[in-house]
């Protein structure tokens, strides 16, 4: 465990009972990505993001972005974001802090915790504010990484174009990835939404995307690295677009 870490324990979940009383209807974004619990002290990376879904009443969305993150601590990495969503003809700009913080050492348990805490601030005045909140599960057999995270979102002050009141949403990830070999991995991932936390959208109106996945990472020395994943995911229900494309390249150095 490493030294504060108690501490910073109960700062994350004040900053999550916080989040969860304060701050739109969670919807799984076009270029989201299954969050890891691990952290590299010292690390820096450019971040770039790409997602793409299907039309779904007659509306395209695509959503791109590029951040700069840092390894702060043995247990802490920050990321600021510039992110840029298309839905129809409607253009939204924002600005986005990302925090993840990694609350056991890797491999000390079976399984491996973290926590992930995301500040999406608009930089358009249509949009509201979105603070985002959630739990890590990362455990390996062999070869064989699985990860599960619950994830908790909601919207304050300016009310979003629908109109739906601000609520807490509910969202999960799932992630089994074969570490086939370090430039090529594969497997499968799944992202959804569930309406309400603690009152469930109908199963018709939930979110819930599933598809292949590949991952891999080029060494180039110097603690420089290219690090690549991307997925090809398919809408389970009316509720959600038939495919969504999503990618993410960062360059660690």
């Amino acid at each position: 465990m490493y030294p504060s870490l108690l501490h910073s324990r109960s700062f994350f979940l004040l900053m999550l009972l916080a989040g969860l009383h304060c701050a739109r209807n969670a919807s799984a974004g076009a270029a989201d990505y299954v969050y890891t619990p691990a952290v590299e002290y010292g690390e820096r990376e450019i971040d770039i993001k790409y997602g793409a879904t299907s039309p779904q009443a007659g509306n395209r969305a695509q959503v791109a972005s590029v951040g700069f993150g840092y390894g702060a601590r043995e247990y802490w990495f920050t990321e600021l974001y510039l992110k840029q969503e298309r839905s129809g003809g409607t253009v939204t700009n924002l600005a986005e802090w990302e925090n993840k913080f990694q609350l056991t050492d890797t491999g000390e348990y079976p399984v491996d915790i973290g926590l992930v805490t995301e500040l999406e601030a608009p930089l358009s005045a249509s949009a509201p504010w979105e603070i985002k909140l959630g739990g890590l599960l990362q455990t390996e057999f062999g070869k064989l990484q699985l990860n599960a995270n619950l994830l908790f979102e909601r919207a304050f002050g300016k009310a979003d174009e629908s109109g739906v009141p601000h609520v807490t949403n509910l969202g999960y990830q799932w992630q089994a990835k074969y570490r086939w070999q370090p430039t090529l991995e594969f497997g499968v991932q799944g992202l959804g939404d569930l309406g309400k936390w603690d009152d469930w959208s109908k199963p018709a109106d939930q979110s819930h995307r599933i598809g292949p996945a590949l991952f891999g990472k080029f060494a180039l020395g110097n603690r420089q690295a290219i690090r690549y994943n991307a997925a090809w995911l398919r809408g389970t229900n009316t509720a959600t677009p038939d495919h969504t494309f999503r990618m993410q390249v960062e360059y660690e150095f």
